[in-house]
């Protein structure tokens, strides 16, 4: 595997990245700790979460998997020194006053989300989700004093269009305030088109990184949900239905000939088309269990060819 410059931050990643998102859901601190030991002793070194993670599992209220990770790297002496930890900011966490991108609720979440995690910086610290009341100089403002005083170490956005982040850009030049260096934004074979094209186009000219979340589209992308009853799987079936489709069928179709081909399975060749995008640094995938974390291993090795994309490129055009 091969490190990747992630956008301006300075630092380096594999190209894939740990989502945290499972931790505390689907997946308890016991099995969380087994993936994580796996996912590191594979190679891989960066692990994105929440504040908000996993607040809507039932009996929990945020927090549990920035607690989780915390734990981890609490109980394994050295490892911090190899993860680079992501979080993020802005989401509603259901109490008032906890939400948004404003200079007083980011100072008091980063603090938090650092308790939680049990560390001194985060490395990448993303605005979850636009915040229309908030200025964008006063959101980049709010992170210039957190970077001067050492809390975090580089910032990006998730969830922006390419107006947004145009905005924001420009924001950051006209006052002379750091600007978003990363774009984590919703990204698959299935759903295309809120990144492709003006959004994309503006990543590249801006050497903005790009890690993407949904990556296997909640995991129909794996080809283990093809029909109606295959929802009854896990728990988050119920939120793959909309890709029971015929466009969706066609992915799978071609995801199944690459498979065949490369000898691997359809989530590896999903994964690896991502890796193989321009303007993609590392796509988000998540794992409940050691195998996942072996297959995410597999994809950073597969090659595609030329046909393999076409192929999958015209069965997934919007």
């Amino acid at each position: 595997m091969t490190k990747r410059k992630l956008g301006q931050t300075g630092f380096s990643i594999m190209p894939i990245v740990f989502g945290g998102n499972v931790f505390g859901w689907t997946i308890d601190e016991k099995e969380s700790f087994d993936v994580l030991d796996a996912f590191v002793d594979y190679g891989f070194d960066a692990i994105d979460t929440a504040d908000v993670y996993s607040s809507w599992a039932p009996g929990n209220k945020g927090g549990e998997s920035e607690t989780i990770i915390g734990n981890w790297l609490k109980s394994r002496p050295g490892v911090r020194d190899k993860v680079k930890i992501f979080t993020k900011v802005g989401s509603d966490l259901g109490v008032p006053g906890k939400k948004g991108l404003s200079e007083k609720w980011i100072t008091q979440a980063v603090d938090e989300s650092l308790s939680r995690l049990g560390i001194e910086q985060i490395d990448l610290y993303f605005s979850h989700w636009p915040d229309p009341e908030t200025p964008y100089e006063e959101t980049l403002g709010t992170y210039d004093k957190l970077l001067k005083a050492g809390k975090i170490k580089a910032i990006g956005a998730s969830n922006l269009d390419a107006k947004q982040l145009s905005d924001a850009l420009e924001a950051a030049r006209s006052h002379n305030l750091p600007r978003y260096q990363v774009l984590q934004p919703e990204y698959n074979l299935y759903d295309r088109s809120s990144f492709d094209g003006a959004l994309r186009n503006l990543c590249i000219a801006e050497n903005i990184g790009v890690v993407t979340y949904y990556s296997l589209a909640s995991g129909f992308l794996s080809g283990k949900y093809r029909s109606e009853s295959d929802l009854q799987q896990s728990k988050r079936g119920e939120g793959i239905g909309k890709y029971l489709n015929p466009r969706g069928k066609k992915i799978l179709d071609a995801l199944d000939i690459a498979a065949e081909c490369h000898d691997a399975t359809d989530a590896e060749i999903a994964l690896a088309w991502l890796i193989a995008r321009e303007g993609i640094t590392a796509p988000i995938a998540s794992a409940t269990k050691r195998s996942h974390v072996e297959s995410f291993a597999k994809a950073v090795e597969i090659e595609l060819t030329d046909e393999d994309l076409k192929a999958l490129d015209t069965a997934s055009a919007p």
